[in-house]
């Protein structure tokens, strides 16, 4: 004789698995096998790297919604903080991106044929290259930061005045030593070869 389960209720959804632990068992976890780690210091490091992750993960979803890239994001961020007219060289742009010139021109083109940004050669120099943002792009770019700026407000509504000082001050603070210990602060790795 077999038994059957009784099937879920319709009204019921089926008990979801985690994708992800809970801070505190994590660092349960890790302290089980590493019983020197410091269990404030790990639930610090574990929430900024998932508020993080998360962060990035909504801003991707906004981007996608505007029908750009996070790459090609970045790269009308380094035109827009150009200030205006909104140009730069390819090589310029490949730098402050830390991108290789071939990968550079690789995203360029796309961004042409999408007409986030126009490639022009320079009338006073004709062997230059110039990078400008379109209209279009400059469009998208606001557009992506109005998104942002709702987002970010409402991430932080439960965050006092003074919290969201203190919070800025403590984060800076950790910013200023991983910059100093970590130097390269666009993420590069060449050391680690």
């Amino acid at each position: 004789m077999t038994t059957e389960k009784p099937a879920p209720a319709a009204d019921k959804p089926p008990a979801a698995t985690p994708l992800e632990l809970g801070i505190a068992e994590q660092v349960a976890l890790y302290q089980r096998e590493f019983p020197t780690v410091d269990p404030q210091v790990e639930t610090i490091v574990q929430t900024l790297s998932r508020v993080a992750r998360r962060m990035g993960v909504a801003y991707d979803r906004q981007l996608t919604v505007l029908g750009i890239t996070s790459a090609e994001w970045e790269v009308l961020k380094a035109l827009v903080v150009a200030g205006s007219p909104y140009r730069l060289g390819p090589g310029e742009l490949a730098k402050r991106l830390g991108l290789t010139p071939a990968a550079m021109t690789h995203r360029i083109d796309r961004m042409v044929a999408e007409d986030l940004v126009t490639r022009e050669r320079d009338e006073s120099n004709r062997v230059r290259v110039i990078i400008e943002l379109t209209e279009n792009g400059r469009d998208k770019w606001l557009e992506s930061m109005r998104m942002a700026a709702v987002f970010e407000e409402e991430l932080l509504q439960d965050i006092s005045d003074e919290e969201r000082a203190a919070l800025c001050g403590l984060l800076a603070r950790m910013l200023r030593r991983i910059e100093q210990t970590q130097p390269d602060a666009l993420g590069r790795t060449a050391d680690l070869g």
